[in-house]
């Protein structure tokens, strides 16, 4: 089935309603005029019965009738006229019937009764045509019984009228309907040319003009949300751009130095014939390298999986108390090494998965040791509320530039340039932390000051997908 134009389709539309609209009107003049043609029919029909009731009355019929046999047809005035005259029970004294109709069957009006228009009768004739009669009883002067007249009409010419007016309603309204559609199709198609130059401004835009942006001076107001949509989707898919070529870059560089340590460890080795010692402190350093790349896989495999949108989580209520000292245990030695102390403080319960919780707050422990102070503490605090778990793991260190803060989250992303700590860290622990954030439906965010760095999770009670 071809699809029609949104230009077709109002144009269609516009016709369909002033067509609807004209043949409205025009059904309400037609019954107005039909109305108005029966009631003078009728009215002229019982006016006719009325003189002739009132000439009976005064004149003797049969001597009338002897006389005057044309009087009583020049009154009827066409050949489409019915008149009957005469005594119940007998032939008719009079009968003007040029059609040849059935004489209908009728009570008549009495005598001393007023004719009015109640009393005039409807019906079709064969062919379809109306057809209004009128029976009334008349006092005869020369005679001792009543007579009865019986009178009708065809009405021809009025059913010629009123379809010659029909048909001229419909040709009108057809009439009407084009014009209108012509010219809602001509205005239609000038004025969706704001929408074919915005379909040619977004199909001008690619990959190395993602910076464009589509103005919204020159457009009606009324296209100001979908390019206001468009400007928003273009911001999404430049910044999505951006990272995406950020990502390529950190993680060849991040994969380059594992890499490059094992081709140069392993050329070195090569070189020469060495000692057992030696090669075992080779394939040791290698190890390690291989772990390190290991688990970056294993990370980049976890933030593929956590950022599906169908990935289900089987949340749980977890005592807060036992969870920060299962990650105090865990811990305590790394921070004993490195001269750190570990705190807790906060009661309550948390509503999430227990490994994915254990995974964030491990993660943003690590963060911690790796850039604390040596002789502070690393505090983890928690509120509980009505609505949330708000979770704070905080340390004193280097102070975070906010420029980094925005995107301190971001997979690969380190706020130390210099990349000299690269080799303790991956730098998708904290872009783990926001996938585990995203599938709770929780938010995140990240503070630091005055040598204070403090991260905030924020675990909602009911299930959910959010967004930061």
């Amino acid at each position: 089935m071809k699809r029609l134009s949104l230009t077709t389709r109002l144009a269609v539309l516009y016709a369909l309603i002033v067509f609807t609209a004209m043949a409205l009107l025009g059904t309400l003049l037609y019954r107005g005029l039909e109305r108005q043609l029966m009631v003078r029919d009728d009215a002229a029909l019982v006016t006719r019965v009325d003189q002739l009731r009132t000439l009976m009355n005064d004149v003797d019929v049969r001597e009338l009738i002897r006389d005057k046999p044309h009087l009583f047809a020049n009154m009827l005035g066409n050949t489409e006229s019915l008149l009957i005259v005469g005594f119940p029970g007998e032939a008719p004294l009079l009968t003007v019937n040029p059609g040849h109709r059935a004489v209908p069957d009728v009570t008549p009006v009495p005598v001393d009764a007023p004719l009015t228009l109640g009393a005039v009768h409807h019906t079709l004739a064969a062919d379809g045509t109306p057809f209004i009669y009128v029976a009334a009883v008349a006092h005869d002067v020369a005679g001792k019984q009543d007579l009865q007249i019986i009178s009708g009409r065809l009405l021809t010419e009025r059913t010629q009228l009123l379809r010659a007016y029909r048909n001229q309603i419909l040709l009108f309204a057809s009439a009407g309907a084009t014009i209108v559609a012509l010219l809602a199709f001509v205005l239609a198609r000038r004025n969706m040319q704001p929408l074919r130059v915005l379909a040619a401004q977004t199909g001008a835009i690619g990959v190395s003009t993602l910076s464009t942006r589509i103005e919204q001076r020159a457009t009606p107001p009324e296209l100001d949300a979908l390019i206001a949509a468009f400007n928003g989707m273009l911001d999404r898919l430049e910044r999505g751009f951006t990272q995406l070529k950020q990502v390529s870059a950190d993680m060849a560089h991040d994969l380059r130095t594992p890499i490059g340590n094992l081709l140069g460890q392993t050329e070195v080795g090569l070189s020469q014939t060495r000692d057992t010692a030696y090669y075992q402190r080779l394939l040791g350093s290698n190890y390690e390298e291989l772990q390190r790349l290991s688990k970056m896989i294993d990370n980049m495999l976890f933030l593929a999986r956590t950022e599906q949108a169908d990935n289900a989580i089987e949340r749980k209520e977890l005592p807060l108390g036992v969870e920060f000292e299962r990650m105090q245990e865990y811990f305590e030695g790394i921070a004993e090494d490195r001269n750190v102390s570990l705190e807790w403080r906060g009661e309550g319960h948390v509503c999430a998965d227990p490994d994915l919780l254990r995974r964030a707050l491990g993660n943003l422990l690590a963060n911690a040791l790796r850039y604390a102070e040596p002789g502070t503490a690393i505090s983890t605090m928690a509120d509980q509320g009505p609505e949330a778990t708000t979770l704070h793991v905080e340390n004193r260190g280097p102070t975070i530039e906010p420029h980094h803060l925005e995107r301190i989250f971001d997979r690969f992303y380190r706020a130390d340039p210099s990349r000299h700590r690269s080799s303790e860290s991956s730098g998708l622990g904290l872009s783990i932390v926001r996938s585990i954030m995203l599938l709770h439906g929780g938010t995140w965010h990240a503070s630091s000051s005055n040598g204070v760095t403090r991260f905030t999770l924020v675990f909602p009670r009911q299930r959910g997908r959010g967004n930061p």
